[in-house]
């Protein structure tokens, strides 16, 4: 058993509206000092793989096919045995 936490992020360079709105909010309230954010997506995952390779293998068929767009976003897998 594995449990796997998948941080999603928009590719460097490719424009965060909602960071930047964020940003602004953070400003707002008086937080001077933030000069950027970029939002993402984070998730948890647990799986009952034998392996850590075939969990890590699962995961990243996952961010491939449905998670992250790899045409705007990059994601980074941390696995951690579970069981």
């Amino acid at each position: 058993m594995f449990k796997a936490s998948v941080f999603v992020t928009l590719k460097p360079g490719v424009n965060d509206p909602q960071g930047q709105t964020i940003l602004g909010g953070l400003r707002q309230l008086g937080f001077d000092t933030v000069t950027d954010v970029r939002a993402g997506k984070y998730f948890v995952i647990t799986l009952d793989e034998a392996s850590e390779d075939a969990a890590a293998k699962k995961v990243d068929g996952m961010c491939d096919k449905l998670l992250a767009n790899g045409v705007i976003e990059e994601y980074r897998i941390e696995l951690e045995d579970a069981g």
